[in-house]
């Protein structure tokens, strides 16, 4: 009894396993007790449960990603900015550039120039030409009416002859011209002798320019214009040219045919412009050379060119002595033909000093020839008192073309001293050329 059939005992405390392990029994862990007892916990809702969420801190990869989004969008609000001013703005481009082709096609090309002669009200004026009468037209809105005054240069449409611009520069360009932004190389002491004349022009032009107190002074005005005559080349030009040069008032030289002007009314005006130049540049010298051209005596013209000459001498001396003070403008006329000037050019008031040229004596032809021998070789047999004591009449300019002459026979000669017997032959062909000869073998 109690044995199967196979004879193996089963079941049994102490009998150890077939397969012989030996492993530890599992240790026995009771079960974890039950986080509450009681009632099941329900969810909470509402503000105090939102409250109650823990805090999420982002990582750095979020904060990144976040600032990325964040420029994206603030791109995209710019770029929406944009497009909406562009659209806004187009419009209005547009109507400008068309307004600029509106301008443009009203101001046409070529556009004349004229003067303003007198303003009606905001939109209309009275205008000239140099070629045509006056005419009353408009002033186009874009032109800035704050510059017009009357007298100032305009630029009109060349059919309307509307008012479509404004010369800025309203200095006539020949005027600019005549102003002497260089001074001459010449001084008082390349003038030989002509001491007399040289004070005389001092006290009449550089004084009262440098020195006005002295005349109040004494009481009395000081000159207004100077005017120097005499013989051709006996340095009237050139004296003029050394009170350019010492002197630091503006210098306007003016030779007389430049007044002369085509159009009637030009040669007048031109003599305003310069006188109006003049005064704004003060204090300054305005030098008329040849003022003969248009200074001549008044007659019965018997044509139109005649009468503007006349014209513009009576310009001429309206500035020279008028109602407008000149004040600080001092006038120098030249001129080889005194006894041809209108008398009432050369009346006291208007030309206070006329200062005579005469041709060169001894002590001032010796002067003349020792300036211009200065820097040239001379050979030492050259005698320059042979030519001073001559008889013949010198002028300053005929020694200085003796000189010159002489010069160039000897580098004809391929010599580089002067001699005596190249001064002799200078002084026969000019004084050859002086008399109205023609040269030996000129036209041969």
């Amino acid at each position: 009894m109690g044995q199967g059939p196979s004879g193996h005992r089963s079941g049994l405390p102490g009998d150890r396993k077939p397969d012989g392990g030996d492993k530890k029994d599992k240790k026995f862990e009771p079960a974890a007790p039950p986080a509450r007892v009681g009632r099941k916990q329900r969810k909470q809702k509402g503000p105090e449960a939102a409250a109650r969420l823990p805090t999420v801190t982002p990582l750095t990869k979020c904060k990144l990603r976040l600032l990325k989004l964040e420029r994206i969008k603030d791109y995209l609000l710019m770029e929406e900015e944009f497009v909406a001013n562009q659209e806004r703005l187009k419009p209005q481009e547009e109507k400008a550039e068309e307004d600029r082709s509106k301008v443009d096609d009203l101001r046409g090309s070529p556009m004349s120039v004229g003067n303003l002669e007198e303003l009606i009200d905001e939109n209309h004026a009275i205008v000239s030409s140099s070629v045509g009468p006056e005419y009353y037209v408009g002033i186009l809105s874009f032109v800035d009416k704050d510059q017009l005054e009357p007298g100032c240069a305009i630029l009109m449409h060349n059919k309307v002859l509307s008012v479509v611009g404004l010369l800025q520069d309203e200095v006539d360009p020949m005027v600019s011209v005549m102003k002497v932004e260089k001074a001459p190389l010449e001084s008082y002491a390349d003038i030989g002798g002509l001491d007399a004349q040289i004070q005389e022009i001092k006290e009449a032009v550089e004084l009262p320019l440098t020195h006005p107190e002295l005349y109040e002074d004494i009481g009395i005005k000081p000159p207004k214009g100077v005017i120097l005559y005499g013989e051709p080349g006996t340095g009237k030009t050139l004296l003029a040219k050394a009170v350019a040069n010492s002197t630091s008032a503006t210098f306007l030289r003016v030779v007389g045919s430049e007044l002369i002007q085509k159009y009637l009314g030009d040669g007048p005006k031109l003599v305003r412009e310069l006188f109006r130049v003049a005064d704004d540049l003060s204090p300054s010298i305005v030098f008329i050379d040849e003022i003969d051209a248009v200074g001549t005596k008044r007659y019965d013209a018997h044509s139109g060119g005649e009468r503007e000459i006349q014209r513009t001498m009576l310009e001429l001396l309206n500035q020279l002595d008028g109602f407008d003070s000149r004040g600080d403008v001092k006038v120098i006329l030249a001129t080889n033909r005194i006894e041809s000037l209108d008398p009432a050019l050369l009346r006291p008031g208007r030309i206070d000093r006329k200062i005579e040229f005469p041709l060169p004596d001894i002590k001032t032809r010796r002067r003349i020839f020792q300036i211009h021998t200065s820097r040239m070789t001379l050979a030492d047999d050259v005698n320059l008192e042979e030519f001073v004591m001559t008889k013949d009449e010198f002028s300053g300019a005929d020694i200085k073309a003796i000189c010159t002459e002489a010069g160039l026979l000897a580098l004809r000669e391929r010599r580089m001293k002067v001699t005596h017997g190249d001064f002799k032959k200078a002084k026969e062909k000019v004084m050859f050329k002086k008399k109205e000869g023609v040269p030996e073998g000129l036209y041969m």
